[in-house]
């Protein structure tokens, strides 16, 4: 059986990408291409939307794709824990429709997220560095503040981590504690790096996207998770087995 598709931000770099994977994908089908010109009401009758806008857009998407009981895929930076947990709360008796938000569709991004959560346990210091490409409007990144999240729970028991000086502006924003800074440099697609500060040593995690097709094998997983998804799911993490038992945040976190 075929899944039918419509794409909301068809046009730009990611609607691209995967408007063209879908299209090389058997079992699913684009019956839809938005832009910025196209009235919500052309999505109807697809089967998932996926919302690749902006952040001031991507709400008013998903309200309109889940009131008219469509499944909905999220790749749109923005979104903060309020508005999850709001949506989480409209939708958690419905079983007609539920939405999938991914900060990064990335493999290993995921798996670098994980890692320094894992290593948070054991690192007071810890400080997040996210470079972009100039175009990216939203800083920080889904990607670190999704990081900061999980590691502030793995940290839950222990307490913030050491950031001396916060009240500097030049010291990042803090995200569950964690300075986290923004780069927006022409040359790049995506990089993070997590650096963690111990006596007598540093562990730096770090992830480069190179290419766009890094997010492929992420999207066709959430498109076949999206078929069924109800409630709100936050994270690639949430759909793939990383073969370890990773932190994880109970109602999701932010994109």
């Amino acid at each position: 059986m075929t899944t039918t598709v419509a794409i909301i931000g068809a046009t730009g770099k990611m609607g691209r990408l995967v408007s063209d994977l879908i299209d090389r994908t058997e079992g699913f089908k684009v019956v839809a291409r938005l832009d910025s010109h196209s009235a919500l009401s052309e999505m109807l009758g697809a089967d998932i939307a996926v919302d690749l806008t902006r952040p001031d857009v991507s709400r008013d998407v998903v309200d309109f794709a889940t009131e008219h009981g469509m499944r909905v895929l999220v790749g749109t930076s923005g979104w903060s824990q309020e508005g999850i947990d709001t949506l989480s709360r409209r939708l958690a008796d419905r079983d007609d429709t539920g939405v999938i938000i991914i900060p990064n569709f990335s493999i290993g991004s995921v798996l670098a997220t994980a890692f320094a959560a894992l290593a948070a346990r054991f690192y007071d210091s810890i400080e997040i560095v996210e470079a972009h490409q100039p175009a990216k409007v939203d800083s920080p990144s889904g990607t670190a503040v999704r990081t900061a999240e999980l590691i502030g729970q793995a940290r839950a028991e222990l307490g913030p981590v050491s950031a001396p000086h916060t009240d500097q502006r030049a010291r990042g924003q803090q995200v569950a504690s964690v300075p986290v800074h923004s780069l927006r440099l022409s040359g790049l697609l995506a990089r993070q790096d997590v650096f963690l500060g111990g006596t007598g040593e540093t562990l730096t995690i770090s992830h480069n996207t190179l290419s766009p097709s890094a997010y492929e094998s992420g999207i066709l997983l959430a498109l076949t998770a999206a078929r069924t998804a109800t409630g709100v799911t936050v994270g690639l993490d949430q759909l793939v087995d990383l073969g370890f038992a990773a932190p994880a945040i109970s109602e999701g976190g932010v994109k």
